[in-house]
């Protein structure tokens, strides 16, 4: 290792570490770069090596590593930083994980675009997770296995070699020239995937697109505690408080919360929870109708991790399809599944629906009756066979409280599933895990899904799920308050500016248990032109944001997220949450975040002085 003078730097970072890079699930958003994510963060932190500056102020002033935790941060980009440094590699070359088998797979699914041979070699044990006969079966990908006695047994390869093992000492990486990609599996805390020489470097970008959808980066609490082995410092590795009794507490809180009996599932993050969803569903089409192709159907504009990650899944595999779901604006919910239950039906193929429910950015609910309706409906095939009936998938994260699941409401008759990210409010904001339950019509499926959260090695941490213990009894209390505090600014703003256009659910909704916290403005906009209308509008949500940031910097943050205990959050969806939402379907219109205990007077305040201004 050429360790220089990096061991004694990070040192002082451990030291000096800003407590928001161990404890925020999402960061600001005025101090980032999208398009140069961690880059920009990793080049000012260099900075600071070169000088010796590991001031805790002079590291919280960095600009944002990235927007969520889920796809990286700060401390998952300071330990890469780290081990590259120590082996005389890029930062782009390193990769962390919070699972063990995501990375394999995320060569994989490159290397099956690409047409390109695998094997992932191994010395002692592959990860207990990984299955590989239905990793071939179900995702599509092909490669070899093969157990090694060591690095230096490994031959050449006309393709990717991926190689597999136990690392004791973090940082500690043997890159043999046979190996394309190491993978070092660090006990109760991740994994680490290297790229190993410049043929390999296009892949950086496609593993990274695969941690930021499908799982999450190494956490920032095991980061740390990488971080602090690395110096030689002793760590709380596993976090596992009482993680047996946390997480029965944790399931019989949500079984209370959705009024549901099925056993919910854990997982590390909402689209972790997605992803099992989506290959326990596949996985179990197969078996039923081997012969039967799959249509995933998902809102074009519906959250981008959702939208994308459905998206990608259909591309690795010919008997999955995507169908679009048009829901907001001009279209609505009910008709558009009428219309593509009939379509998929008459083509002889198998349904899932995937939709948000109130729909994300402009908080609209369904006629839920109407909606029933269109999917309990006896469709017949072209050939006049009974279809296939389809499974109805709910995102439920704006409200967790609604029992959507219930024997006794609306979708009781429907194989319903529904999930949150529990990086709303589940926890408060204090970690990313995310659940997802079954109605009864739907339970047998659950098995199949837990198989595929468990191969992905996506399930919840044991700190995660002593988080979720802590906060998931107070979640229905919060929701109320925070909703409350929505309804008053909602109603204020209404009356100081009448001209603007404010998505939020109705008295009525709320009356029926609808109670987000979320609402999306759409600001009166001027011009001749629609793109100068745009153009104007999209300068007035910017100015809104900068102005109560600036003004309330205590409470008001330009974050993605929802469901936080505390302050007033401000986005707006097609810049930061929708990722590779076509633009077409983008909406540029604020998004606000209210909780349960912020200063809502000031913000009236601040608000009134922005319309004065305007």
């Amino acid at each position: 290792m050429k360790e220089n003078n990096v061991l004694p730097f990070i040192e002082k970072v451990v030291k000096n570490t800003p407590s928001d890079w161990l404890n925020l699930t999402t960061h600001r958003l005025d101090i980032y770069n999208e398009s140069l994510a961690k880059t920009e963060f990793i080049e000012q932190f260099e900075d600071l090596y070169n000088t010796g500056n590991a001031d805790k102020t002079k590291l919280s002033e960095l600009p944002t590593a990235y927007d969520y935790i889920r796809l990286g941060h700060p401390l998952s980009s300071v330990l890469e930083w780290a081990i590259a440094k120590i082996n005389g590699l890029s930062p782009d070359q390193v990769i962390s994980f919070s699972s063990y088998t995501i990375p394999i797979l995320a060569v994989l699914r490159k290397n099956l675009f690409d047409k390109k041979n695998t094997r992932v070699l191994y010395t002692g044990e592959l990860p207990d997770s990984f299955d590989a006969e239905t990793i071939r079966r179900v995702y599509g990908y092909h490669f070899e296995v093969e157990q090694v006695d060591s690095i230096d047994a490994v031959s050449a390869f006309d393709g990717s070699t991926v190689f597999v093992s136990d690392i004791d000492e973090i940082g500690q990486i043997d890159l043999h020239d046979a190996i394309d990609f190491h993978i070092g599996i660090y006990a109760d805390m991740g994994s680490i995937l290297t790229i190993n020489g410049e043929q390999n470097a296009s892949y950086t970008s496609a593993i990274q697109h695969v941690r930021r959808r499908e799982t999450i980066a190494m956490t920032p609490v095991n980061c740390y505690d990488a971080l602090k082995q690395l110096i030689g410092e002793t760590s709380a590795s596993s976090h596992a408080l009482n993680l047996e009794a946390d997480k029965a507490k944790v399931q019989e809180t949500i079984k209370e919360i959705t009024a549901t009996r099925s056993t919910p599932l854990l997982g590390s993050s909402g689209l972790s929870v997605q992803y099992a969803i989506m290959m326990g569903l596949i996985d179990d089409a197969r078996e039923r109708y081997p012969e039967k192709n799959i249509k995933f159907i998902v809102p074009p504009n519906c959250y981008g991790g959702t939208n994308d990650q459905a998206r990608r899944v259909a591309a690795c595999l010919d008997h999955v399809e995507i169908l679009d779901l048009p829901v907001d604006r001009e279209n609505n919910m009910v008709d558009s599944t009428e219309r593509v239950l009939e379509q998929v039906a008459k083509a002889d193929t198998i349904p899932f629906i995937i939709v948000e429910i109130p729909t994300n950015p402009r908080v609209e609910v369904p006629d839920l009756e109407k909606l029933r309706d269109a999917l309990n409906k006896k469709r017949k095939t072209a050939s006049g066979n009974d279809a296939i009936d389809p499974v109805f998938i709910i995102d439920q994260t704006f409200c967790p409280n609604v029992q959507f699941l219930s024997e006794d409401w609306i979708f009781s008759s429907i194989r319903t599933i529904s999930y949150v990210s529990g990086s709303k409010f589940p926890s408060g904001g204090k970690c990313t895990a995310g659940y997802c339950v079954a109605n009864n019509q739907a339970a047998d499926l659950m098995d199949k899904i837990e198989k595929h959260l468990v191969l992905c090695d996506n399930e919840a941490t044991n700190l995660q799920v002593s988080i979720l213990a802590e906060q998931m009894p107070s979640m229905n209390q919060r929701i109320q308050d925070a909703y409350i505090n929505t309804r008053e600014f909602v109603n204020f703003i209404q009356e100081t500016l009448p001209a603007a256009k404010i998505n939020f659910v109705s008295e009525e909704l709320a009356s029926q248990g609808f109670t987000p916290s979320v609402f999306s403005l759409d600001l009166p906009t001027k011009g001749d032109t629609e793109e100068e209308r745009e153009t104007y509008k999209r300068a007035l949500n910017d100015k809104l944001i900068r102005m109560m940031i600036t003004e309330i910097p205590n409470d008001s943050k330009y974050c993605v997220s929802y469901g936080q205990l505390k302050g007033c959050y401000w986005t707006i969806p097609a810049t930061s949450t929708q990722g590779t939402t076509k633009e077409s379907d983008k909406d540029y219109i604020a998004r606000v975040s209210v909780s349960p205990d912020l200063d809502l007077e000031k913000h009236k305040e601040v608000f009134k002085a922005f319309v004065e201004k305007m």
